[in-house]
């Protein structure tokens, strides 16, 4: 039974990848969850199934969609603050669908600070994303680097970003917005670089194909991002600050399938499908972060070295393979 005197947070986006991480954690630390789940007809919670029973005695699971205001608004009633990870995040569906990305990835944030003013909610995390920096014009890259939108994902976020940076300045709603680098882990979409690879070696292939090789990517296990949203929940004094989550190093999507393969002790050979291959002047060269506000605000780091991470997951899909069809992770 859910005791009374628990702080509860809402959670946003809680059935997807690093929502059900975050939702775990925050449970694991003794909080009290509202999670919100995009409704579907088949009702799913997504990764939340994931969580242990007696966890989820701290968790209230509530069905909707952050583009309704109103219920954004009957959503934060109660909470002590709000962590917001809802978003569409598919950068291939960004070039078909934009607008979607708008309605959910701008629209959304601004119905989540509008609810979060009303509601005098103490705390509004917002979840960014390093893909609105494009390919960096330095490494590693501080929170004070340029933003360059190279995809009309990276475009919406960027809007999304700004708009909680102009209600903390016009309507001083407490915002502290968090940027994590490429995280990955168990539960992860199949779509996404490091379950593409591990779900073709675990299938048996002899060629793993990929898009472009040569992009470098900063990569943080999930467990470690989420430790990073709850840091940012009880830190006091950090709203208006934008931080990074990162590892200050970069591995090329080539040498990360490498890797792999040595993790999971296959052998196959790596090579490049063009029809994953991002427009030209849309694809990101070089992604690294620097960790630095992290540490010295949150004294957070990164804990998961990153074979250590990829075994974890590949274990994980090894156990659930039914789960490798990424239509699984649709919410």
């Amino acid at each position: 039974m859910q005791t009374k005197n628990k702080k509860k947070v809402a959670v946003t986006g809680a059935g997807g990848f690093i929502g059900s991480h975050v939702v775990e954690d925050l449970l694991a630390a003794g909080y009290a969850v509202r999670a919100l789940v995009r409704y579907t007809s088949g009702a799913g919670i997504g990764n939340l199934a994931f969580l242990d029973g007696e966890m989820k005695a701290d968790l209230e699971i509530v069905f909707g969609d952050i583009r309704d205001a109103g219920m954004m608004r009957s959503f934060l009633q109660g909470c002590d603050a709000v962590l917001h990870l809802a978003a569409l995040i598919g950068i291939p569906y960004s070039y078909v669908a934009p607008a979607s990305y708008i309605q959910t990835n701008v629209t959304g944030v601004l119905n989540i600070l509008e609810a979060a003013r009303a509601n005098e909610t103490a705390r509004v995390v917002i979840t960014s994303t390093s893909e609105v920096y494009g390919t960096a014009q330095y490494v590693p890259i501080d929170e004070d680097h340029p933003l360059q939108a190279q995809s009309p994902y990276s475009a919406s976020k960027i809007g999304g970003d700004k708009l909680a940076e102009s209600y903390f300045r016009s309507f001083e709603v407490p915002v502290v917005t968090l940027r994590p680098f490429n995280t990955y882990g168990p539960r992860q979409s199949a779509r996404a670089v490091i379950p593409t690879i591990l779900s073709q070696l675990l299938a048996g292939t002899k060629e793993v194909r990929l898009g472009s090789l040569a992009p470098k990517r900063d990569l943080v296990f999930v467990k470690d991002t989420a430790r990073g949203f709850r840091l940012a929940l009880e830190t006091p004094g950090i709203e208006g600050q934008t931080i990074h989550l990162g590892t200050n190093s970069a591995v090329s999507i080539g040498e990360l399938a490498q890797l792999c393969l040595e993790v999971t002790g296959r052998q196959a050979t790596i090579g490049e499908d063009p029809t994953r291959v991002r427009p030209a002047k849309s694809e990101v060269g070089h992604l690294q972060a620097d960790p630095a506000r992290a540490k010295r605000l949150l004294g957070w780091e990164p804990a998961t070295a990153l074979e250590d991470g990829i075994r974890q997951t590949a274990d994980f899909m090894a156990e659930h393979p039914e789960l490798h069809d990424s239509a699984r992770y649709a919410v």
